[in-house]
């Protein structure tokens, strides 16, 4: 009983309570931001992330796709990204927290204005002059037969599917383009790709991908021998089911990671809206202040008696609530005799130089001109512009030979032989596309160039270098000189007479 009342009077215990430690600010501006995660917790992360480890597959003697190891299951790569001796790991944290994004993640940064028009513009203006079709195997082709191809590109919605190519080539890294093809074979894609096996009539057209919507397979020798010519190059990709040959697919990627990245992409190319949304963030955040600026760039300090406002909080309050309230040009501010009044205005000088700039290493980033990515003069950088635009026609040659051309090329052999050859009955022939050129002259740009060929024409006429034939037929058949066409027939000459040369030397 005694034991009973004394424990009433004893106090409570209280238990420990687990450290809570202070939540530091996120920060959402950069990449930098490593939350509450510890730095091994951190590279934990970053290396699962970075070096992902997919299932892959090869070809057993039955035909059955098995598990396959894969070379980038490697522990001493893992050591040496854990223990870099070199770099600091918080640099290396930095620089690792880079890395691929995912697929859906670059869709839903491209319906950004400034990243869908960073993807978007070079694939209009790499196409936007098109091309000319020739053929130079030594086959004689009737024009009509070239006239047949180019109404069907046009049926066949060629200049879509290029500028749709590039485009989405450009927002996910990778895309794969695939000529449907009709075929009694059931194994037609699966096997590499034969031009033989085209029947009249079987092409049907180009289909796109989205990455998300395929698997890569790779065999034995793609995924285990780094001496293959196809090393980590996906021998088929799973295509609604379906094993389609690498062969049958034209692919698009953008800039290429090694080999030990490559998984973690997917067997694709880095996105540009990976590399240019941290700037892009930076940039329209750097435009949004702009506003806030200016309308908040002037502070006003009224002196008070802090001690009066302690004793009256409510009364100094109202007061400066209606203080605030006509803090504009149009209000009119009221203070005391013995009040003082003083007001700071924050600089806006430069600042459009500053969020330019933000703009124009966005530009850099997707190599793209800031000129012709922002519509507006670079600044800043104390530059015109033209050579920004000069590199950029390189950036879009690069783009015609490598990624356009090769398509073009497959989607022409399929046309020929499916419905050109059978058509106008002759054999198949290849074609050679030829780009137009990417500057467009003005038409005074273009009368003086002419004006610069006819006077060469004339002085290496007069010097007898060449015969007035060879001027005419030079004019005849340069598309531009505006005499385009115009022909000369023998009869115009009389007793070997060059009827172009002048009689005197001297031109009279």
């Amino acid at each position: 009983m005694i034991k009973r009342l004394l424990s009433y009077f004893k106090k409570p215990v209280v238990q420990p309570q687990p450290e809570v430690k202070p939540e530091r600010a996120r920060q959402v501006f950069s990449t930098d931001d490593y939350h509450q995660k510890s730095e091994m917790e951190r590279i934990e992360e970053l290396w699962e992330r970075n070096f992902q480890n997919p299932q892959y597959h090869a070809m057993a003697e039955d035909g059955k796709l098995v598990p396959a190891h894969a070379m980038d299951n490697n522990t001493n790569i893992k050591a040496s990204f854990y223990a870099n001796g070199i770099l600091p790991n918080a640099q290396v944290l930095w620089y690792a927290s880079q890395t691929f994004i995912g697929y859906q993640m670059c869709a839903l940064l491209a319906q950004q204005w400034l990243i869908s028009k960073a993807c978007l513009m070079p694939a209009k203006d790499a196409t936007r002059n098109g091309f000319d079709i020739t053929v130079n195997d030594g086959t004689e082709v009737d024009p009509e037969i070239l006239d047949e191809i180019r109404r069907l590109d046009v049926q066949f919605k060629l200049n879509k599917n290029l500028i749709q190519f590039v485009q989405m080539g450009r927002i996910f890294g990778i895309r794969i383009a695939m000529f449907i093809v009709e075929s009694n074979d059931p194994d037609y894609y699966k096997n590499p790709f034969n031009p033989d096996g085209i029947t009249p009539g079987s092409y049907k057209g180009i289909s796109q991908i989205d990455p998300y919507w395929i698997t890569p397979q790779l065999d034995s020798e793609a995924s285990g021998n780094p001496m293959s010519i196809n090393f980590y190059e996906p021998t088929w990709w799973t295509i609604n089911g379906i094993l389609v040959h690498r062969t049958h697919l034209i692919i698009y990627r953008t800039e290429e990671v090694t080999d030990i990245l490559k998984p973690t992409y997917i067997f694709g190319g880095i996105p540009i809206p990976q590399k240019i949304c941290e700037r892009v963030y930076a940039a329209e955040k750097t435009a949004n202040e702009a506003p806030m600026l200016a309308l908040t760039k002037r502070t006003d300090v009224l002196k008070v008696d802090l001690a009066q406002a302690e004793m009256f909080p409510a009364k100094i309050n109202a007061r400066l609530d209606k203080f605030v309230a006509t803090r504009d040009n149009y209000g009119v501010k009221t203070i005391g005799i013995d009040d003082e009044m003083t007001q700071f205005d924050t600089s806006l000088t430069d600042l459009d130089a500053v969020i330019m700039t933000q703009y124009q290493l966005v530009a850099a980033a997707a190599n793209v001109p800031a000129v012709k990515l922002m519509g507006t003069p670079p600044k800043g950088f104390n530059s015109t512009g033209e050579y920004e635009e000069a590199n950029y026609h390189e950036e879009l040659e690069s783009i015609q030979s490598h990624d356009l051309t090769p398509l073009i090329e497959r989607h022409h052999l399929l046309l020929i032989r499916s419905y050109i050859a059978p058509k106008f009955n002759i054999e198949p022939f290849h074609t050679t596309v030829s780009w137009n050129e990417l500057d467009a002259m003005t038409t005074k740009e273009q009368a003086e160039l002419n004006k610069l060929k006819a006077e060469t024409g004339v002085l290496l006429t007069q010097s007898g270098a060449i015969d007035g034939k060879a001027e005419l037929d030079r004019i005849a058949a340069d598309p531009k000189s505006g005499y385009t066409g115009i022909e000369i027939t023998e009869e115009d000459y009389e007793d070997g007479e060059d009827p172009f040369m002048p009689s005197d030397p001297s031109g009279a």
